[in-house]
């Protein structure tokens, strides 16, 4: 199953024009919010903390195998045109397709529910250290212009949207379906004989990634057309939910 290094923005500095918290927090808020969407839809992921920075993110996230790196940011308009813009950017480095790709489809995904679409773009750039320097195909977002009143308003009150539309385009990334979250439940394999399969795809063609034995126990995030999607051990992955009480 994918796995990708999530990066919330550490600028604890950088204020919201409405006075709701800086831009760390709420891109924070917008990370709680993916979460639940990563986990039912079998997206593995490690997240940094409030205390790190870009810099130790990337570092972290290039001392493991992450097959995305996302970083989620807020925008501020230079100085002189201060709560002017408005808008999102999807960041990717030049030479890397698979962040490209990332970036179109987030864009994408994004101009479904921004209330200005023709305002969504993407952009090449070598200046971005997270993007830069990222061993894995990397975005960075900047979700609107938090020192814009009506874009901190919009991302302060569609967080569940923003990560829903971010979990929607990371599927389309690594060719998944779609799985609205469920709240997660606990299970048990119940098999008459041998191993229940975890699969990587909800398909009997999906590749196994590990066999559970009767009665083992699981954590159920999510269902798909007879799937679960199922946390067992250190694997993520589908299994037929036909085999498993829950």
């Amino acid at each position: 199953m994918p796995i990708i290094y999530l990066s919330p923005s550490t600028q604890e500095w950088n204020m919201y024009v409405t006075g709701s918290g800086s831009e760390e927090y709420n891109m924070n808020l917008l990370a709680d919010a993916l979460v639940p969407y990563l986990l039912s839809n079998g997206i593995q992921y490690t997240r940094n903390t409030p205390d790190m920075t870009a810099a130790s993110s990337v570092r972290q996230a290039n001392q493991g195998y992450y097959d995305f790196y996302l970083a989620l940011h807020s925008n501020a308009a230079p100085e002189g045109r201060y709560g002017e813009e408005r808008g999102i950017i999807a960041f990717y480095y030049p030479d890397s397709v698979e962040g490209q790709r990332g970036a179109e489809l987030i864009a994408e995904e994004l101009r479904k529910i921004y209330p200005l679409p023709n305002k969504v773009t993407t952009r090449a750039t070598t200046t971005l250290g997270e993007v830069r320097l990222s061993r894995a195909p990397a975005v960075l977002v900047e979700i609107g212009y938090h020192d814009n009143y009506a874009d901190a308003v919009w991302v302060e009150g569609h967080m569940d949207d923003i990560a829903q539309q971010l979990a929607r385009a990371l599927t389309r990334l690594f060719g998944l379906p779609f799985i609205y979250p469920m709240e997660p439940v606990g299970g048990t394999v119940n098999v008459s004989y041998g191993t229940l399969n975890l699969r990587s795809r909800p398909t009997p063609t999906g590749t196994i990634i590990a066999n559970m034995p009767d009665g083992a126990a699981v954590t159920v995030y999510g269902e798909w057309q007879g799937w679960y999607v199922v946390h067992y051990g250190i694997y993520v992955g589908y299994a037929a939910a036909a085999y498993i009480d829950t």
